[in-house]
């Protein structure tokens, strides 16, 4: 086996030429510096540092000189890839320098545009007023309680002193729900007002009661300018030692007040409902005329130019209802009142048609304000 060449002149290894690397180096600055795109500095790469690159190649030769060669041919080699290396990092940083500023300037958002391209929403007029009435009573102590709408026949009737051939009983007026074993119903309906929610108040809330129930309620009603099958009300209840019709009159004077403004005068009158002994309904003076139509004065579209509007029922809780729900009729006694709350805002805001509330026409909701 012989001994390397001790002899061989590096310079004679033409890749390893001081002026080959030079030339070498040369391409690849000039190849790096003048690409123009990430897709042209990488093929610049390659070609130069890749593992196929003349440079490359020619390092691989080093092996082949002799040991007292072999340190200054690794060390031209080694800073020509180094040069194109740091060639190579800042021509990187110069196009995505130059990519980056293209970007602020093709992707600038003019901020003086219109942002609410899309019309924005409204709160719903019912919503709001619901909101009003329940806080008029909350201002007077009251709490608010609800229910569910799918409710038991015994919470909807039974309970409200509803005898068993009551006419809200037929299917003609109440939504029942049928049984899932092809019964006709269930034993449950759509309930028919918020009356149930007070029966729950009565039996899991401690005496003395003052709660006030807004929701939805179902009847089988036709749609027109006056019904619909859907529709919300608001009811109140109120049960503790001694309250009597006066305590009554009092809560519905303050609340038409409050909603109607100062100085309208309220009148009862004998009514029915079977909940409540004695009942009556509740009227109240013209918001708009203030009575005067019905006294020889100018005609009024609201009232009819009667004087009085029409706005609720109301009564005291017949004793059976408290004897249902566990409380002594002969300890306590309890009021109780109910209106539309649909009504309530046709009345308020001289409307004709309860089918504007349900068209979904947000131009209708945006009529009444930013009321939170």
């Amino acid at each position: 086996m012989s001994a390397p060449n001790k002899a061989y002149d590096p310079v004679r290894v033409t890749a390893l030429a001081p002026a080959e690397v030079q030339r070498m180096l040369d391409a690849g600055l000039a190849a790096i510096s003048g690409a123009g795109s990430f897709d042209e500095l990488k093929e610049a790469r390659l070609a130069h540092l890749g593992g196929r690159s003349p440079l490359v190649l020619a390092s691989a030769e080093i092996g082949a000189l002799p040991p007292e060669a072999k340190a200054e041919a690794g060390r031209r080699v080694g800073e020509a890839k180094r040069l194109l290396g740091e060639a190579h990092a800042g021509r990187q940083r110069e196009l995505e320098a130059d990519r980056d500023q293209r970007v602020l300037v093709d992707e600038v958002a003019d901020v003086t545009l219109p942002w609410d391209r899309r019309a924005s929403g409204a709160r719903h007029p019912v919503a709001m007023l619901a909101d009003r009435l329940a806080d008029v009573f909350i201002g007077m102590g009251y709490e608010i309680a609800e229910g569910p709408e799918i409710e038991a026949e015994w919470y909807n009737f039974d309970a409200l002193n509803f005898p068993p051939d009551h006419p809200a009983r037929e299917m003609q007026d109440t939504f029942f729900v049928a049984g899932r074993d092809g019964a006709a119903h269930s034993g449950k309906v759509l309930r028919t007002h918020t009356s149930p929610v007070q029966i729950r108040a009565m039996l899991s809330r401690p005496l003395p009661v003052y709660v006030v129930s807004p929701g939805k309620c179902f009847r089988a009603d036709a749609l027109d300018a006056t019904h619909s099958p859907v529709f919300h009300q608001i009811e109140g209840l109120a049960v503790d030692e001694g309250l009597t019709m006066a305590d009554l009159r009092g809560a519905i004077s303050a609340f038409v007040e409050a909603m109607f403004g100062p100085g309208l005068r309220t009148r009862l009158r004998p009514d029915f409902f079977p909940f409540t002994e004695p009942s009556a309904d509740v009227s109240m003076e013209c918001h708009v005329c203030r009575g005067a139509s019905a006294r020889g004065g100018s005609p009024c579209r609201v009232c009819k130019s009667q004087g009085w509007i029409e706005i609720a029922g109301c009564g005291m809780v017949n004793p059976r209802v408290l004897a249902a729900c566990g409380i002594d009729a002969d300890r306590y006694s309890g009021f109780a009142f109910g209106l539309g709350i649909e009504r309530s805002l046709m009345i308020r805001n001289g409307l004709a048609d309860i089918r504007d509330t349900i068209d979904g026409d947000v131009r209708f909701s945006r009529a009444f304000g930013a009321e939170a």
